[in-house]
C-alpha cells in the first residue's frame, strides 16, 4: 500500500480484473497478478469587486469594461486556452519520497532541492503545490503540539536547526505558486511501538488515543479527543503560517491489509449510540472533516480546505448510484464518504485519485472522471483530478507504457465543464519527466499560464486596477495595487480589440507575483498592446489597464 500521499493510498486498489489483483503505489513495486484474488469490496456569489480607480498614465489608459471575469461570460472562449485551471503537484515528505531526498541533508541542500522542484513546476506552467507538512503526527515545521519529523534529520523529534515552513511557503509564493499544507489526519507512526516515539509525542502522552494495527500506530477516529487534536494541529498551521490551503489525503481508517481487525471496540461501546459500526465510523470521519472546515475558515476565511479521496466512492454492485467499477470502495473499506462532504459543503474542493488508465476494466478513467463530475455539479465544490504521474512508464499495465495515456486524461477533462484542473503525484517526476510526458502536457495543454480556479464561497474581491501604467523601452510598469498578490499580463495580437481579450488565456503571457515596492515592472517579450490586471490571493481579477509597447 502506498505511504504518504493523498494519492498514494489510491494505489491500494485491490481490484480484480480477469482474476488479477493490482496494488499500485510508488513505495512498492507493482504487485504480481494473484490467482483467484478476491475483490476488496467495498454557490454563493463572490463579493462584488471594488470599482477600479481611473488612471491617466502616459502611453497607457484604462481599458473599457468592468472586472475581467465579468467580461468572460459575454465573450466566446476557446477550450484550448482555459483562463482558470488548477495545475498542482503533490510534494510528499513521508519516507523521503520527494523532499528532502534523504534525511540528514544540510539546510542549504534541502533548500536547493526544494527550489529545484518549484522551478521545474513553474517551467511547466503549474500554479500550485500541495506540500506534506505532517506525514504521521510529526511536523516539518516548528510545533509545540507534535515532534519534528524524522524525515528531516533521520531522528524523530530532533530539531533540524531551522523552521522550513516559512521558507517553503515564501519560495512558492515568489514563483506565483499557491501553497496547500497537506496533513495526514490519523496516522500516528509507521512502525514499531510507542516506546520508539519521542517522549513528547501525543501518542506516548495519550496511549488511550491509539490503535495498534498491523505493525503501525493509528489515532482512533472514534474519539472526540483525537478529532480535537487533529483540528488543533491544523489550526496551529493555519494561524501561524501564510498557507493558501489545508489538504487531507485519503488515509482515514486503515486500508485493508492482512485482514486484522481494527480494534475500536471500546470507543464503539462508548460512542456508538446504537449505530451500525460502519455508519458510526463514517460519521466519525465526517465529524472531523466538518470540524476542520469550520475551524480553518474561522481563522482565515480565504484558506481553501479539501481532500483527495480514493478514486472509487462505491461500486454499482454495492450502490446503484456508485460507479461502474469493481475495485475497493472507500465508503465501505476506509469509511470515507466523499459524497457526504460534497453534499454538505464541508470541503471547498475534492481531488479524487484517479490513477488508472482509460479502458482499465476494474477502474476505468473514462467512467470515474464523469462520475465525480456529476457528484460536484451544482454544489459549488471544485473538482480537480488526481493524476498518477508516478505511474507513467510502469510496465504492469500496458496503457502506462504509452506516453499519450496521461495527456489523454486532460483531453477528456477539458470536455467536462465540472473539471477545473489536475493535481499530479508526485514531485520527483517533475525532474525525471517519465516518457517525456510532461513535455507533451505542456505542448498540448499548458501552452499558456492559467489563473487559479475561483472558489466564490471564499469571498475576497478584485483589487483596484493597476494605476499609473508606464512604458519605458520594452518594459511595462505600474503602481502596486493594494491587496494584490499578483498581476495577470495579456498581450493582444495586432489588430485585435480589447473587448474579449481577457476572456480566456489565449492572450495571457504571464501571471506575475507581486514584488515589494511601490511599482511593479514587467519586461514585455515584444511590442504590441498589453493589458494588465491585479489579482488578490484567491485570483479575483480587477479590470484591465492598457499599455502600448512600441
Amino acid at each position: 500500500m502506498r505511504t504518504g500521499r493523498p494519492l498514494l493510498a489510491a494505489a491500494a486498489l485491490a481490484v480484480v480484473t480477469t482474476g488479477a489483483a493490482y496494488t499500485f503505489g510508488p513505495d512498492a513495486p507493482p504487485a504480481k497478478p494473484a490467482k483467484d484474488a478476491k475483490v476488496v469490496k467495498p454557490a454563493k456569489s463572490a463579493k462584488p469587486a471594488r470599482p477600479a480607480k481611473s488612471a491617466k498614465p502616459a502611453a497607457a489608459e484604462q481599458a473599457p469594461g468592468t472586472a475581467a471575469d465579468s467580461v468572460t461570460a459575454a465573450c466566446p472562449t476557446d477550450a484550448k486556452y482555459p483562463k482558470r485551471e488548477m495545475r498542482g503537484i503533490w510534494i510528499a515528505t513521508v519516507q523521503n519520497i520527494d523532499w528532502p531526498s534523504r534525511s540528514g541533508l544540510s539546510v542549504a541542500k534541502q533548500q536547493a532541492e526544494y527550489i529545484r522542484l518549484l522551478d521545474n513546476a513553474v517551467k511547466r506552467r503549474f500554479n500550485a503545490v500541495f506540500f506534506q507538512v505532517r506525514p504521521a503526527s510529526d511536523a516539518l515545521y516548528k510545533s509545540s503540539l507534535e515532534p519534528w519529523s524524522k524525515y528531516l534529520t533521520g531522528t524523530a523529534g530532533k530539531d533540524p536547526g531551522w523552521d522550513p515552513l516559512p521558507f517553503l511557503v515564501s519560495e512558492a509564493h515568489k514563483r506565483g505558486l499557491e501553497f496547500h499544507a497537506w496533513f495526514n489526519p490519523y496516522r500516528a507512526a509507521f512502525e514499531g511501538g510507542l516506546d520508539r516515539l519521542p517522549e513528547n509525542h501525543p501518542a506516548r502522552r495519550h496511549p488511550d488515543w491509539v490503535v495498534k494495527h498491523e505493525g503501525k500506530i493509528y489515532y482512533n477516529p472514534g474519539l472526540p479527543e483525537v478529532r480535537d487534536h487533529v483540528t488543533a494541529v491544523v489550526k496551529d498551521v493555519a494561524r501561524r503560517y501564510d498557507v493558501d490551503g489545508v489538504h487531507f489525503d485519503d488515509y482515514f481508517y486503515p486500508y485493508p491489509g492482512a485482514g486484522a481487525k481494527f480494534d475500536d471496540d471500546a470507543a464503539y461501546r462508548k460512542y456508538g449510540e446504537g449505530a451500525k459500526r460502519a455508519d458510526w465510523r463514517r460519521a466519525n470521519v465526517n465529524k472531523l472533516i466538518a470540524q476542520v472546515d469550520t475551524a480553518v475558515h474561522e481563522i482565515k476565511p480565504y484558506i481553501k480546505f479539501g481532500v483527495s479521496p480514493f478514486g472509487i466512492w462505491r461500486n454499482k454492485a454495492e450502490d446503484p448510484s456508485g460507479s461502474a467499477t469493481s475495485g475497493m470502495s472507500a465508503y465501505d473499506s476506509i469509511y470515507a464518504d466523499a459524497r457526504h462532504w460534497i453534499k454538505k459543503g464541508t470541503v471547498d474542493y475534492v481531488i479524487p485519485q484517479l490513477y488508472w488508465p482509460r479502458g482499465f476494466k476494474a477502474a476505468d478513467y473514462d467512467v470515474l472522471m464523469p462520475w465525480w463530475a456529476n457528484e460536484v455539479k451544482g454544489t459549488g465544490v471544485d473538482l480537480y483530478i488526481g493524476q498518477g504521474l508516478y505511474r507513467v512508464g510502469a510496465t504492469d499495465t500496458p496503457a502506462w507504457t504509452k506516453p499519450g495515456e496521461l495527456p489523454s486524461h486532460l483531453a477528456q477533462n477539458r470536455r467536462n465543464d465540472e473539471v477545473s484542473g489536475d493535481v499530479y503525484f508526485s514531485g520527483k517526476q517533475l525532474l525525471t519527466n517519465p516518457l517525456g510526458v510532461l513535455d507533451r502536457v505542456v505542448k498540448g495543454y499548458y501552452t499558456r499560464p492559467a489563473l487559479l480556479p475561483l472558489i466564490k464561497d471564499l469571498g475576497g474581491g478584485a483589487p483596484a486596477a493597476p494605476a499609473d501604467v508606464r512604458v519605458q523601452d520594452t518594459s511595462v510598469s505600474w503602481k502596486s495595487s493594494a491587496d494584490a498578490r499578483s498581476y495577470a499580463v495579456y498581450r493582444l495580437a495586432p489588430g485585435k480589440t480589447d473587448k474579449c481579450a481577457t476572456a480566456d488565456a489565449r492572450n495571457l503571457v504571464a501571471v506575475v507575483p507581486a514584488a515589494a515596492g511601490e511599482r511593479q515592472v514587467f519586461a514585455a517579450p515584444g511590442g504590441g498592446t498589453y493589458l494588465v490586471t491585479a489579482l488578490d490571493r484567491l485570483h479575483n481579477e480587477s479590470p484591465p489597464v492598457r499599455a502600448v509597447v512600441p
